[in-house]
């Protein structure tokens, strides 16, 4: 369905993607997340597998587990070894074929490296599957939006939207009210979801 990435780290990528697996799950759809690689815990991919179809085990929604908590790169020098990226494709693959919707979570945000020659942007261009921007709705959005959006777009990607998600602690104040439009009118992509501070569920149009 959609290849999520963010504006950053902490953003809500994971909260995000389980509300759009459940969403798809109520539709009758067969449905996994696929958290490629993790760093530090494995709570975002324990997050995703609850969320998605029980049938795919954990270690096909989370192939590659660094303990280190840092950029995937980082920790595999820290770890000294390599990232299974034949393990990651092949995973990958084989979630395509078993559900009607894998939805991919990339780590922290869109240019992050995974080694000194592969980022989590190279890979959804290898996955070919539309990029959709998960952005705090709070100050700093339309910054951090707009760089990633022309990144995106200068790999000659698709980016589906975005998807604005209100952390529960951001306060209500003019950057929180106007990003929505702003970010509409500069971007001229569309908003995929708006996503309030505890939010349960959510529609997806299907059609």
């Amino acid at each position: 369905m959609w290849f999520l990435t963010g504006t950053g780290t902490g953003v809500g990528k994971t909260y995000a993607a389980c509300l759009i697996l459940r969403a798809l799950r109520r539709a009758g759809l067969t449905a996994a997340g696929f958290k490629p690689i993790c760093c530090g815990d494995r709570d975002d991919a324990e997050l995703l597998h609850a969320a998605g179809d029980p049938s795919i085990p954990l270690d096909q929604v989370n192939p590659v587990w660094f303990r280190t908590p840092a950029a995937p790169y980082t920790a595999a020098l820290v770890e000294n070894r390599l990232p299974d990226l034949d393990l990651i494709r092949e995973t990958f693959r084989t979630l395509r074929t078993r559900c009607d919707s894998v939805l991919v979570e990339g780590a922290g945000g869109w240019l992050v490296p995974i080694t000194r020659e592969l980022s989590f942007a190279d890979l959804a261009a290898e996955f070919g599957l539309p990029v959709a921007v998960v952005v705090p709705n709070q100050l700093g959005a339309i910054n951090h939006t707009l760089l990633t959006v022309e990144s995106i777009r200068s790999r000659n990607l698709q980016c589906a939207g975005l998807v604005l998600n209100l952390p529960p602690d951001a306060p209500d104040d003019v950057a929180s009210r106007t990003n929505r439009a702003i970010l509409e009118d500069l971007t001229g992509l569309p908003i995929l979801l708006e996503i309030g501070p505890h939010q349960r569920e959510v529609e997806l149009a299907l059609a």
